[in-house]
């Protein structure tokens, strides 16, 4: 029996509601289990970003981010491996590594806690956070147009004392020019109204090789995996080759600490082609060693 559009929106809004929860729950268990081994770690992305959207409005995430000071790394690494209760995935960062510039302690001195289901849980400040959320997005190549959704309600439902001179000024121009162009690719596709903010005009002036790559991602249908995991396929094995050739020019700008104004981006790819290459000849060890046993 086929249910009409009122019962749907129904459904998927009281599952949204339900997914919600979840994660509300899984992140707050993560956060007293890491405080029982004395870690405080930081919440970023995920259900961070998701607090900002709307009831009517699910983002999906697999995991649990979390950043932690880089001298609890190696210890937030070892709880996790051995194993978190309810088999929680978590993504352990070392600090913010590249997603952000300021210093750890910066960051965490302007950390706040927010309240869910009674555990207070620690999260960057809105607007350092805003920070994380666009070099993050720009750093997968602009391969999840979805994700723009992120940005979009970071901004759009920014408290009242939001200071954008905390979230542009505190990093270098380079990046600064890299969060307005993700503030001004969601105006851009998702119709993000910035006509309030003092930089909306600078935002609008996105550079044409980003907007060149990322609708070209978008119109690939193929997004980056491992080659690790198709290698027992050889037509996915070669469409992930052939997707690596030319390397992404958005992500390697991020990862090469780019400029976006900068006439080229050859340089930009080599580097970050050269950087990511012995990461990936270890993870392709790893796997024929896996085969093996």
């Amino acid at each position: 029996m086929s249910i009409d559009a009122n019962e749907q929106a129904a459904n998927d809004r009281r599952w949204n509601l339900i997914q919600r929860k979840a994660q509300r729950v899984k992140s707050a268990q993560v956060f007293e289990y890491f405080r029982e081994h004395s870690i405080e770690p930081i919440l970023i992305k995920g259900l961070a970003a998701h607090l900002n959207y709307p009831e009517d409005h699910f983002r999906y995430s697999v995991d649990v981010d979390l950043a932690v000071a880089p001298a609890d790394f190696d210890a937030a690494t070892d709880l996790v491996a051995a194993g978190l209760p309810g088999q929680i995935l978590i993504d352990i960062h070392k600090g913010l590594r590249h997603l952000d510039a300021v210093v750890w302690e910066d960051l965490f001195d302007n950390s706040i806690l927010v309240d869910i289901d009674g555990t207070p849980v620690r999260m960057l400040r809105p607007e350092d956070h805003l920070r994380v959320l666009c070099v993050h997005w720009l750093n997968d190549g602009g391969a999840y147009k979805e994700r723009l959704w992120d940005i979009y309600y970071a901004v759009a439902n920014r408290p009242a004392e939001f200071d954008w001179e905390r979230c542009l000024n505190v990093v270098s121009k380079r990046r600064r020019k890299w969060i307005l162009t993700a503030i001004g690719l969601t105006n851009r596709y998702l119709d993000l109204n910035i006509d309030d903010l003092p930089f909306a005009e600078e935002a609008r002036e996105l550079p044409a090789w980003v907007i060149k790559c990322i609708e070209r991602e978008w119109a690939s249908g193929v997004r980056i995996k491992p080659i690790a995991m198709v290698l027992k396929e050889p037509k996915k094995l070669f469409r992930q080759i052939m997707k690596r050739m030319p390397p992404n020019a958005l992500e390697s700008t991020i990862e090469m600490e780019g400029d976006f104004n900068s006439p080229i981006r050859f340089h930009y790819q080599i580097g970050g082609a050269a950087k990511r290459l012995l990461p990936s000849l270890k993870s392709l060890r790893t796997a024929f060693r896996f085969r093996k046993s």
